[in-house]
């Protein structure tokens, strides 16, 4: 078993039922077990002008390889209505990321962990260092909670249903 990491985020449609329901269908997966859930944090988007995204992440204690995982999060994002057109930050219902396995390093054409730009955004690294402060990247070596205390929680703010 890998504890590994996924981010959800959601900015169409009802996005809280839509990253539970990922999470639901996580959990529904063999070889998968959701170890722990980071509270919701609503974000403003990046890219072109959007409503903002909800964001959360996910532990998992997974029995399935890394390019398994990936297949099952990409499942997910299909059954909720993603669509990709190739363009980067654009609205979506459901996007799933998978940020870190273990303490795999991976640089395969389809998979690259850890995420690539996970150190680089506040929206993924305050809700992962709820659940993990003192887990290190395996790249850079740093503490997750030191990388988003680094960037600052701006624009990331927790959410309360209206």
């Amino acid at each position: 078993m890998q504890r590994a990491y996924v981010a959800l985020g959601s900015n169409l449609g009802d996005r809280e039922a839509h990253l539970r329901g990922a999470l639901a269908g996580l959990d529904a997966t063999p070889g998968l077990v959701l170890a722990a859930v980071s509270r919701l944090y609503e974000t403003e988007p990046l890219g072109p002008p959007q409503g903002p995204y909800l964001n959360a992440v996910a532990a998992l204690d997974a029995a399935l390889e890394a390019p398994a995982l990936l297949a099952r999060l990409q499942e997910l994002e299909r059954a909720a209505g993603r669509r990709r057109s190739g363009a980067r930050n654009e609205p979506r219902t459901l996007d799933l990321d998978l940020l870190l396995f273990g303490d795999a390093c991976l640089d395969e054409p389809a998979l690259t962990v850890p995420h690539p730009r996970l150190h680089e955004r506040p929206f993924v690294l305050v809700p992962l260092a709820e659940l993990a402060p003192d887990l290190v990247h395996p790249r850079l070596g740093l503490r997750i909670a030191d990388l988003a205390r680094r960037l600052g929680g701006a624009g990331v703010r927790p959410w309360e249903p209206g």
